[in-house]
């Protein structure tokens, strides 16, 4: 299939905060003690909350520079293209990439939340979500309907709070919560225990997907302090196959057979051998461990429940029957480093030269309108969605490469893990 002719709905792009987000949504008495940016010596811009600096780490932030000056180093607004942090500008760079739809993760406040979570003070953190969540909602996906999956921010602290939300959400038309792909390695509850009842059921009842983004408990595989970023980087999909045993493998499947999972940015390609590998596990052991999936086999429970997501993956366009056509969704990853954009489209059509149409048009868009409630189609006639017609739309917008090293930085380094951990905390 030709690019021009694909139509696409990314399920996992990303967003940089902009420094107005809580002005319109925080109620007065918290006003003084919300989130803020705040400009560094060094000429970095940060988020300032709760006495923690968070910065723009730069790998959030790359698109459309040379990448050679990619790098983990804080970075500043004016050092990034606007279209990550300004939503007229991101639709122009939709638009230019040809993408239809977009599912935008958070920044600053980590994937899950974590940061609000934190806080002492959980009226004040839960007052922050909720702004955050109304502004996401109302000024980022309401600025343009039809292009944006909403996705909620949850109160990991609570989980009646977090039903209660989810709910709230629900109502406002969000299908997606983010969701971190460990709750126990951030202090609370696993996956296995029953306090998180009150969230899996809101999920259920409101047809809402639990989104698990990699890196999103705070914790990545590493081997090594001295190793170097690279070995990071690489095994990043590693989370994602340790959520999708834990939560295949717990009593939420079985006594919510509603709920519905996203693995995001987890890749596709170890999806085949996972699911021969939960099958082989429960052919060989289920009798004395106790599980039971009656007459099914875990990978055909898998398939009812799980998303799979991905930005190129030419081995598990290959295997895509395998793991389930109903089961893949199509990431641009808008602006991290992983990301191809603006040639995304042409990126997909080379890796899924072919595959047929009908298949194809599942993974692009087909699933992630499915899974997320998302018909962008009631906004914009789908002969005007495809690739060539947003790029029509985008026409004078430039998508040059381009430097935004303002010469603070310096010539870029190799940098190992340990490296990496120490600035994080400096």
């Amino acid at each position: 299939m030709r690019a021009d002719d694909m139509i696409l709905v990314s399920v996992d792009d990303h967003l940089v905060e902009p420094p107005d987000v809580f002005e319109n949504h925080l109620p007065a008495r918290y006003r003084d003690q919300a989130p803020r940016v705040v400009r560094r010596d060094d000429g970095s811009d940060v988020w300032l909350f709760n006495g923690v600096e968070i910065p723009n780490i730069g790998l959030n932030a790359v698109a459309g520079r040379p990448k050679e000056e990619y790098g983990v180093e804080p970075t500043a607004f004016d050092e990034m293209r606007e279209g990550c942090w300004n939503i007229h500008e991101r639709i122009k760079d939709m638009n230019a990439g040809g993408v239809l739809g977009s599912m935008c993760f958070p920044s600053f406040p980590g994937f899950s939340g974590r940061l609000f979570a934190n806080s002492a003070d959980k009226d004040l953190a839960t007052a922050v979500v909720r702004a955050y969540n109304d502004w996401h909602v109302d000024e980022w996906c309401g600025a343009y309907p039809g292009r944006f999956i909403p996705m909620g921010l949850p109160i990991l602290w609570d989980a009646q709070l977090c039903a209660d939300e989810v709910r709230r959400l629900a109502k406002k038309g969000v299908h997606s919560l983010t969701f971190t792909e460990n709750p126990a390695t951030l202090g609370y509850p696993s996956f296995h225990d029953p306090s998180w009842d009150p969230l899996w059921k809101a999920l259920s009842d409101e047809g809402v997907v639990l989104s698990i983004h990699l890196g999103s408990s705070g914790q990545i595989t590493v081997t090594a302090p001295d190793a170097p970023i690279d070995v990071m980087i690489t095994l990043q999909p590693m989370n994602i196959c340790q959520a999708a045993a834990d939560l295949l493998w717990s009593r939420v499947i079985s006594e919510y057979p509603r709920i519905r999972i996203a693995l995001s940015e987890g890749g596709t390609g170890w999806i085949p051998y996972f699911l021969d590998r939960v099958d082989r596990t429960y052919e060989m052991h289920h009798l004395w461990t106790g599980q039971n999936f009656g007459a099914r086999v875990p990978s055909e429970v898998f398939r009812d429940h799980f998303l799979t997501c991905f930005i190129s993956d030419p081995v598990g366009i290959r295997l895509r029957h395998d793991i389930g056509l109903d089961n893949i969704a199509w990431e641009c990853d808008y602006p991290h480093s992983d990301s191809s954009w603006p040639e995304a489209p042409e990126e997909l059509a080379r890796v899924s030269s072919d595959v047929p149409e009908d298949e194809l048009a599942k993974i692009t868009h087909e699933n992630a309108c499915r899974w997320y409630s998302f018909d962008p189609f009631a906004y914009r006639a789908k002969e005007k969605s495809t690739v060539a017609a947003l790029r029509a739309d985008a026409v004078g917008h430039s998508v040059e490469v381009r430097s935004f090293d303002k010469g603070r930085l310096g010539p870029r380094k190799p940098i190992s893990l340990g490296q990496l951990a120490k600035q994080a905390t400096a």
